[in-house]
């Protein structure tokens, strides 16, 4: 082999595996800084749920405390729906006043 062509090879060589190393190296680093969101996520999931919790027990005990304040009973009431104008009818049934 001549000598152009064995400088050649080795720097065509020596090229591929700094590509190939560069390469797997910038892949790591990629999969790490995906991994750290993922983490991110989950420690941010973790304190809305604490809140959540949080929120839902200082709900449950002001219900306590306005129950205990307050008597609360059924509602004997019936909640009568206003009937709507027929179609059919007279335009004085759509009078507002």
């Amino acid at each position: 082999m001549s000598r152009k062509a064995t400088i050649t090879l080795a720097t065509t060589v020596a090229v591929t595996i700094g590509v190939v190393y560069g390469v797997h190296w910038q892949q790591q680093k990629e999969h790490e800084v995906m991994y750290q969101g993922v983490l991110r996520d989950d420690e941010r999931r973790r304190d809305k749920m604490k809140q959540r919790e949080e929120d839902l027990r200082i709900s449950q005990e002001k219900r306590r405390i306005y129950e205990a304040v307050q008597t609360v009973k059924p509602s004997t009431d019936s909640h009568s729906e206003p009937s709507e104008p027929s179609l059919s009818g007279s335009r004085s049934s759509w009078r507002l006043w």
